[in-house]
């Protein structure tokens, strides 16, 4: 078996691919996108700058733009197919104050430092290389006291399709997802102010086990796993995991497919200037920051 390290423009192709079909397909990430805007309510005050990180189609960009009518929102995505595809999306009656998008990585924004004064993230983070470079650049583009809200997927996410597949063949074939505990102490480390993750488990239900694995590819989604092997998965090999998937076919005949969705958010920290004291140092006074964890089931 060889590995097959991932290229970002691997995720970059396969999601510009997907630009057309990614709206009718991909309803789960839709529903977990209408529950993180409602999380958007705890904001006192509406944003003046918005950054869209992984806005794909524009779908959640212009429900932003309806829910802060007044914000200068730009939408950024690592897929220049879908960057085009959302704008050909902007419907007039946004034009005065439509979102913008752009092609850009989220490890590396090309924003000036406190550019925004809230970051949005709907199932993006899970396609990033390193979340200490993409924390470390949200804290880099928000303004001070601005807001961070996201969500990702979780190591249990379609564990029934790893399970199948794992039946028939050692090989990774689905994602792996990062834990919550491990995505709350990494904003920690990168200095957040009060972060807060929570999860919740999502369960969607096909007709087919066929049609889970079309919408999958619809939406973009594939093995992005460093030993994965480089070649079509055979047809014996594909019936055979799907005669696997069987053990989880619910009593009404339809097949779950499972999400385990984590939520966060988090403040960006007033920047303090301390003075250099007489004697040429600069004292820094040390601050422990306590992760306030929730798990919803």
């Amino acid at each position: 078996m060889n590995a097959n390290p991932v290229k970002k423009a691997d995720i970059a192709r396969s999601f510009s691919l997907a630009a057309t079909t990614y709206d009718a397909a991909a309803f789960v990430q839709k529903e977990i996108g209408h529950r993180l805007l409602e999380r958007l309510d705890l904001i006192k005050h509406a944003p003046c700058t918005i950054l869209d990180v992984g806005a794909g189609t524009g779908y959640i960009t212009r429900l932003l733009q309806q829910k802060f009518p007044k914000s200068q929102i730009l939408g950024l995505d690592l897929a220049q197919g879908m960057t085009h595809f959302a704008k050909s999306k902007q419907p007039w009656h946004l034009w005065k104050n439509k979102p913008f998008y752009i092609c850009g990585d989220t490890e590396s924004l090309p924003f000036a430092n406190a550019s925004f004064d809230l970051i949005f993230s709907n199932l993006t983070l899970q396609w990033c290389f390193s979340l200490n470079h993409v924390f470390a650049e949200f804290q880099r583009v928000l303004k001070p006291n601005g807001m961070l809200f996201f969500s990702t997927l979780g190591p249990q996410t379609l564990f029934e399709l790893r399970l199948a597949f794992k039946a028939v063949n050692p090989t990774t074939h689905v994602n792996d997802f990062l834990d919550m505990h491990d995505i709350g102490d990494l904003m920690l480390n990168a200095y957040f102010s009060d972060p807060v993750v929570d999860m919740e488990m999502i369960k969607a239900t096909y007709p087919s086990v066929k049609q889970l694995l079309v919408d999958l590819k619809a939406t973009g989604a594939r093995n992005m796993n460093e030993t994965r092997v480089k070649s079509l998965t055979t047809k014996h090999l594909f019936k055979s995991m799907i005669q696997a998937y069987e053990q989880h076919k619910q009593l009404d005949g339809f097949y779950p497919a499972t999400y385990e969705v984590i939520y966060g958010h988090a403040c960006q920290q007033e920047r303090q200037h301390y003075p250099q004291d007489s004697d040429g140092y600069v004292r820094i006074p040390a601050k422990i920051p306590v992760l306030k964890k929730q798990t919803a089931l």
